[in-house]
């Protein structure tokens, strides 16, 4: 569930489902237990429902954030009233509201937000259970801890929302029939829950780099929840890994550049056209050198090479004097180490500025047989685009067409529209 953007109180309820909804379904969970994440999940949800409504007609209060915590924990109360079992639960859900509330009116003890925090990363690694598929680790992650609604998953893994569904309903019944608890994992548990949670982490980002869908095409907030949940890792010495700071190092290189990729309007900016100076320089500063603290020891993993080709645009004073064969010398490794339609449709990019339109268009037939892409607007996209740079209009404005049909975000809708026009205009 995420509110609506159109009124300031759709806007601040939206920002507090990005800032607290994970944290209270993640304490919930954690004094309800795993088998009880739906309830946990209902409740949060239930508490921002009710802060939509009632804030709409009778303003908002003046600690939004206590406001919320308490309309959650009497969710919570009367939900166990109608079970049994729960009733002792009762005492410490209401000591978590009251140091809530306390927090919020800045009188909490300096511990409250590690405990938010550490309840946080315990539900990551619960949802990232090893008796659990590895995509269904990622989507109840994102589900639960995240606060994606299934459409949105299932965008971010070109999947049927239908299949996200059954996936999450199996995920949730395996734990619960597993007996999977909240705790921190034992150290001999990090090496293979650590490797879900990066990707959870990386989809994430991934999401609020280029939003799915929507009016805007970069959220802010989503960024920085992402980051901030990755410096929790880096917090911790069993989890603080060369390859979560590589992860950081992508995060933080690729996020400098996002005040720049929409004007004024919101319109989509692409790298070539956008003006350098508004990138976040000290971001870029800190993204090399958690870089540069990766590289330590011999692990080289898919988030080192993709943090190295974000830093190669970074680092670049203009895009002529981008490297773009070092770029795709990168790809070419990435796909060595992990291969997916995702890194071979971007690496036509680096692949059409080294070695022209038509080798790109060839790596693209290569890709034909690529179920997933067939959903994904920027196949089709990047197609037009090659086709336009070869001089084929028809064929481009065939695609582009095809392009508008699939999700995107509104700015990515009126670039290509435009594209789409100017195509037309140079065919006729």
């Amino acid at each position: 569930m995420t509110a609506p953007h159109s009124t300031p109180v759709g806007a601040l309820v939206d920002h507090l489902f990005r800032e607290r909804a994970g944290q209270m379904v993640a304490t919930l969970t954690r004094i309800l237990g795993v088998a009880n994440l739906q309830l946990a999940e209902d409740v949060v949800q239930e508490a921002l429902l009710k802060a939509l409504r009632v804030w709409s007609f009778r303003g908002v209060p003046s600690k939004p954030d206590a406001w919320l915590f308490a309309t959650a924990r009497n969710a919570a109360i009367d939900a166990i009233r109608r079970d049994a079992s729960l009733a002792e639960k009762t005492p410490e859900i209401l000591a978590w509201s009251e140091r809530a509330a306390a927090a919020a009116a800045g009188q909490a003890d300096a511990t409250f937000d590690d405990e938010l925090s550490d309840d946080q990363l315990r539900l990551m690694f619960a949802c990232c259970h090893p008796s659990l598929p590895r995509n269904a680790q990622v989507a109840l992650t994102l589900k639960s801890l995240c606060g994606f609604g299934v459409d949105e998953i299932a965008r971010a893994f070109l999947t049927p929302s239908a299949t996200i569904a059954q996936r999450l309903v199996r995920a949730k019944r395996r734990l619960r029939d597993d007996g999977v608890t909240i705790s921190a994992p034992r150290p001999a548990e990090i090496a293979t829950r650590l490797d879900p949670v990066l990707d959870v982490l990386y989809v994430m980002f991934n999401e609020a780099h280029v939003a799915h869908s929507g009016s805007a095409l970069v959220r802010d907030d989503l960024m920085r929840e992402t980051i901030r949940l990755v410096r929790l890792l880096l917090h911790r010495a069993d989890t603080a890994e060369p390859r979560v700071e590589a992860l950081l190092a992508l995060m933080l290189l690729q996020g400098a550049r996002l005040p720049a990729r929409t004007d004024g309007d919101g319109n989509l900016v692409l790298l070539q056209h956008q003006d350098r100076s508004r990138w976040d320089v000290p971001m870029i500063a800190e993204g090399l050198t958690f870089l540069v603290r990766s590289a330590r020891g011999e692990e080289r993993s898919a988030f080192h090479i993709q943090a190295a080709i974000a830093a190669c645009h970074s680092t670049a004073s203009s895009w002529e004097a981008t490297d773009w064969p070092a770029i795709l010398v990168e790809y070419d490794r990435l796909m060595s180490l992990r291969a997916s339609p995702i890194v071979a449709l971007n690496r036509t990019v680096a692949l059409a500025l080294v070695e022209g339109p038509a080798a790109a268009l060839r790596a693209l037939d290569a890709l034909d047989d690529e179920a997933s892409l067939s959903s994904y607007y920027l196949y089709s996209a990047l197609r037009a685009e090659f086709l336009m740079q070869t001089g084929q209009l028809d064929e481009a404005a065939g695609w582009l067409e095809r392009a508008l049909t699939l999700p995107c975000s509104e700015p990515e809708r009126r670039f290509m529209l435009t594209k789409l026009a100017r195509c037309r205009d140079a065919r006729d």
